[in-house]
């Protein structure tokens, strides 16, 4: 009987570890949604990703506070996270910037190329060994981008909004290794949370000097609702689920699971702000989608 209970605890732990994964690629699946209702009322991407990360840098202060750590940062520490926030800023601000030139949730679809990304620069500058397995991941994401040229109207795609979520990516990847090599003796929270606040000051820096200015007080509710929206639901909700679900199912479950991020992303465009599906670009994202997820099984092997 006590056996028996046992594994019915240990079924239920990895039912919710699989639910934490799915409610973290779901939450940050919706960063459109937050980011096109505010575009349609005049705000740049700059001023977004602003108030995006500044609800979500005082709630992660809070969240640092509740859970009883110490903010205190070594020098070397420092240094990784300013390169952190720098890499968080240019990522987020081309993927951005990208839903002006090409339908959301194509670009959510390649900005999930980055696993891929992390494997050729790991082999470029680790000297990891591209295997068969990896290979055949980049061959068929090829593929699939190759469908998503032409978007849903048949129109090619935007070679400027190409080149922003490619920046994106590559920025993310290198991010991603950069925070796998560095190996910063904290948690997830307090590093997100310096990584959010360094990435503000490269915000208002480049939004000031090339871009729109100063971001603009919101001045309606529904611009601060969604503004809310974005620093609570694709950034803390979606990295405090992220965090639970690595812990008990670890982190290859966790990353298949991602895939939920672009397809929330394409629902979101298509239910709610009318882009076009047809089959073409449905096979390429799948393609996409199922090269990542290759990648990720082969790596958890």
């Amino acid at each position: 009987m006590e056996k028996r209970i046992s594994l019915l605890l240990c079924n239920f732990k990895t039912l919710k570890g699989f639910l934490f994964a799915a409610l973290s690629a779901i939450c940050y699946g919706t960063n459109p949604l937050g980011a096109l209702n505010l575009y349609a009322q005049g705000y740049s991407p700059e001023s977004v990703l602003f108030y995006r990360f500044f609800t979500a840098a005082l709630l992660l202060f809070v969240v640092v506070i509740a859970k009883g750590s110490h903010f205190k940062i070594s020098l070397r520490e420092f240094g990784a996270l300013v390169a952190f926030g720098f890499l968080f800023a240019v990522s987020s601000l081309t993927y951005y910037a990208s839903f002006k030139y090409m339908d959301a949730g194509l670009a959510s679809t390649l900005l999930f190329l980055y696993p891929l990304e992390v494997s050729v620069l790991m082999a470029i500058f680790f000297k990891e060994k591209i295997k068969a397995w990896t290979i055949v991941s980049i061959a068929i994401s090829m593929a699939g981008v190759a469908l998503l040229y032409r978007g849903g109207n048949g129109v090619p795609l935007s070679t400027a909004g190409l080149a922003l979520v490619f920046a994106s990516s590559i920025s993310y990847a290198i991010y991603m290794v950069m925070a796998n090599r560095v190996n910063l003796q904290m948690g997830a929270v307090k590093m997100t949370f310096y990584a959010i606040c360094f990435c503000l000051v490269f915000l208002l820096l480049y939004s000031v000097t090339l871009g729109s200015g100063l971001p603009p007080l919101f001045t309606q509710a529904s611009s601060w609702g969604w503004g809310f929206m974005l620093g609570l639901v694709p950034t803390v909700l979606s990295l405090i689920f992220m965090v639970k679900a690595v812990k008990i199912i670890g982190s290859t479950p966790t990353a298949i699971l991602g895939a939920l991020e672009p397809v929330t992303a394409v629902a979101i465009g298509v239910l709610v702000f009318g882009e076009i599906l047809t089959g073409r670009l449905v096979a390429g994202i799948v393609l996409i989608l199922g090269s990542t997820v290759l990648i990720a099984i082969k790596k958890g092997k």
